[in-house]
C-alpha cells in the first residue's frame, strides 16, 4: 500500500496498477462492463485524493466545511423595570446583545396571558429575557444598563404604570450572576444617587412565559418611546 498525507492527514493509497490483477469482464445481453483492473486505479488515486481533501477540511476548526466559522458561545440574564416595552427597547441597542424576549416570569400561575398579568393577581412582572454575547459584553455591564434604564426606588411602579408586574427585579440564572446583582446593588446604593432605597428584588429566575406577539418588538413596529398603557 501506497501512503498519501495532506494537511497532517494520512491515508493508505492502493498498489501501482502493475501489481493489480488481470482485468476481467461480465457479459450483459448486448454489452460488455468493465468490473476491475489498472485501467481504473487513476481514478482510484484520485478518489482518494479528494477524500483527504476532504477530511482535512473537516478537521479545521470552526466546522465541518472548514469556513473558519466559529459556533457563538451566549448567556441569558432576565430584567423586570417596569413596562417591558421600553425595556426591551433599552436593551435592543447594546452592543453585544444578540436577542431580546418580552414576557412574563416570578409568578404562580402557568400560561398567563397579558390581561392576566395586569389583572395583578398571578404575582407575574412584566419582563425582559435577555441573550448575549459575554464575549462582547459582561453581565456587569448589562446590570449597568438596567439601573439606567428605571427607577429602582418606586415600589411596584414605573412612571404612570402602577401594579406588582411592574416591579423591579434582576432574575438570576446563577451564583455568578446573583453574586454580581449583589455588589452592582450595593455599589448603587453607596453611590448615593438615590434619596430613597433601593427597592429592586434579586431572585432566581423561573419560568418565562413568552408574552404575546404583538408585544414584541412592540416600538419598533409600532413607533414611539413611552410605556403609558
Amino acid at each position: 500500500m501506497e501512503q498519501l498525507s495532506f494537511a497532517g492527514v494520512q491515508v493508505n493509497v492502493a498498489p501501482p496498477a502493475s501489481t493489480w490483477p488481470v482485468p476481467t469482464t461480465a457479459k450483459q445481453p448486448g454489452r460488455d462492463t468493465f468490473l476491475f483492473g489498472p485501467a481504473s486505479n487513476q481514478s482510484m488515486r484520485i478518489l482518494t485524493l479528494v477524500a483527504v481533501v476532504l477530511v482535512a477540511a473537516c478537521a479545521k476548526p470552526g466546522g465541518a466545511a472548514g469556513t473558519g466559522a466559529s459556533i457563538m458561545k451566549t448567556d441569558t440574564a432576565t430584567f423586570a423595570a417596569g413596562c417591558f416595552w421600553g425595556v426591551q427597547a433599552s436593551f435592543d441597542k447594546v452592543k453585544g446583545v444578540v436577542s431580546t424576549t418580552v414576557g412574563y416570569t416570578g409568578g404562580h400561575t402557568e400560561k398567563p396571558t397579558y390581561r392576566d398579568v395586569c389583572s395583578d393577581t398571578t404575582g407575574h412582572a412584566e419582563a425582559v429575557e435577555v441573550v448575549f454575547d459575554p464575549q462582547a459584553i459582561t453581565y456587569e455591564q448589562l446590570l449597568d444598563k438596567f439601573w439606567a434604564t428605571h427607577d429602582p426606588t418606586t415600589l411596584n411602579r414605573q412612571g404612570p404604570d402602577f401594579g406588582s408586574q411592574y416591579r423591579s427585579v434582576i432574575f438570576y440564572h446563577s451564583p455568578e450572576q446573583q453574586a454580581a446583582a449583589l455588589a452592582s446593588k450595593g455599589k448603587l446604593e453607596k453611590s448615593g444617587k438615590y434619596r430613597q432605597p433601593v427597592v429592586t428584588e434579586i431572585v432566581p429566575a423561573a419560568t418565562f412565559w413568552r408574552a404575546e406577539e404583538y408585544h414584541q418588538k412592540y416600538f419598533q413596529k409600532n413607533g414611539g418611546g413611552s410605556c403609558h398603557l
